[in-house]
């Protein structure tokens, strides 16, 4: 067993990103835009078409290879791939919250099924455990269908469009001043940006509005982190270093691009910070995903509101599900941040999840929540109608010196 083996993924991942970062090789590093963006894709699942978050992105990302899908090698071998010889697998982690047991009866005895097999139910676990996985890249197996590249054309959707409509409807104060700076004010909670006209392309001008967006995401009233931090402090480079991951995520997601010159200041930063605290990279990249599923859940509440303001008054609505209950699967918009359900425990609860902020927890039926998430799950025209435009007040204070942002 080699010394790479028994250390903890995060210092795995750390060690390879800090040789990548002088190298100017750190997958976030790499710039790519709107005419190169079908080349880039973020690693996924080839069975579950799932993308893989927080640490597990880099794990991937910096073992080395092209194709972005992956896979365990039960996966590969259930739909007739073979494993190459030789190769080697790559490391993932899981946090694993929840364990199939057999179902048992009053009496304690195991429930079987008609094939007289145990009935499996989920039975939340006392404690998060945390579970590693193998999984091997579609280059390392054999009988895999070629890889295909996705069709920007044939998306549907402007990638410069579907970026305005979220900074639009973030409701975000954002101001254009004349000079080579775009920041965010923490005090102020104001992002500043150069004239559009400064910028020689529109994507690059929404690439760098969304990395301010991130910053923004971390208002007390939004994700509350701490990022009343000095410029050039360590917390100052840490918050940066969330934000431009979150700018890759989002990047990849909108097909909108990503230009990490502009953030090649904080590389020293960032390489000391890894080399201090190497679980830094988990937290950072923990952190990023909830950037990425809170301003995406702005999108889908602006979904559902231009579906509603689409309908005339005088015609009923026709979104309303008709269902009596909240079922797997569900992403429900309501009270400004997206709900989703991950799954059913014991005794008709379930296992929820905040997009938004990224949080988990058990909702009771008894719980007023889940009335209010049904209820917006029959009736989103209903939420989207009360839902008030966020208000923000305008601080007259002065400009803090926490005001994260770039020079172009």
């Amino acid at each position: 067993m080699t010394n790479d083996k028994v250390k903890a993924l995060h210092v795995q991942v750390a060690e390879k990103l800090i040789e990548q970062l002088k190298a100017g090789t750190a997958p976030w590093q790499k710039p790519w835009n709107i005419d190169n963006v079908p080349a880039f894709e973020l690693p996924y699942n080839a069975v579950t078409g799932n993308r893989y978050k927080g640490i597990n992105t880099f794990s991937l990302l910096l073992a080395g290879y092209e194709d972005p899908r992956w896979m365990t090698f039960n996966q590969a071998s259930a739909n007739d791939w073979n494993v190459k010889k030789g190769e080697k697998a790559t490391l993932i982690q899981f946090v694993k919250t929840s364990d199939l047991v057999a179902k048992r009866d009053e009496s304690g005895k195991p429930v079987l099924n008609e094939e007289g097999k145990p009935v499996k139910v989920s039975v939340k676990l006392d404690r998060p455990i945390i579970t590693t996985a193998w999984v091997f890249n579609a280059a390392q197996v054999n009988g895999i269908p070629p890889l295909q590249k996705p069709d920007v054309q044939a998306l549907g959707w402007n990638p410069v469009e579907r970026a305005e409509k979220l900074t639009a409807g973030s409701a975000a104060i954002i101001t254009h001043r004349a000079g080579d700076r775009a920041y965010y004010s923490p005090l102020r909670d104001k992002i500043t940006m150069p004239l559009k006209e400064q910028f020689d392309a529109p994507d690059k001008y929404y690439a760098t509005l969304l990395h301010e967006l991130g910053h923004w995401t971390g208002h007390k009233d939004r994700l509350d982190r701490s990022i009343m931090n000095k410029f050039g402090t360590e917390a100052y480079a840490r918050e940066e270093l969330r934000a431009e991951i979150a700018s890759m995520l989002i990047g990849q997601e909108f097909r909108i691009g990503h230009d990490p010159g502009q953030h090649a200041a904080y590389v020293d930063s960032w390489i000391k910070v890894l080399q201090d605290t190497p679980f830094e990279i988990h937290a950072a990249a923990a952190d990023a995903e909830k950037i990425f599923n809170y301003l995406t859940g702005l999108e889908q509440k602006q979904e559902i509101k231009a579906a509603v303001q689409s309908v005339p008054e005088d015609q009923p609505p026709k979104y309303g599900t008709g269902s009596k209950y909240l079922s797997s699967g569900d992403e429900i918009a309501y009270n400004n941040t997206v709900y989703k359900v991950q799954g059913h425990l014991k005794q008709g609860r379930l296992r929820m999840e905040d997009l938004g902020s990224g949080k988990n927890f058990v909702l009771s039926k008894n719980d007023m929540l889940y009335g209010s998430l049904l209820d917006a799950k029959q009736h989103p025209e209903k939420q989207a109608r009360i839902a008030p435009e966020t208000e923000i007040a305008i601080s007259q204070e002065t400009e803090t010196v926490a005001a994260y942002g770039i020079r172009r």
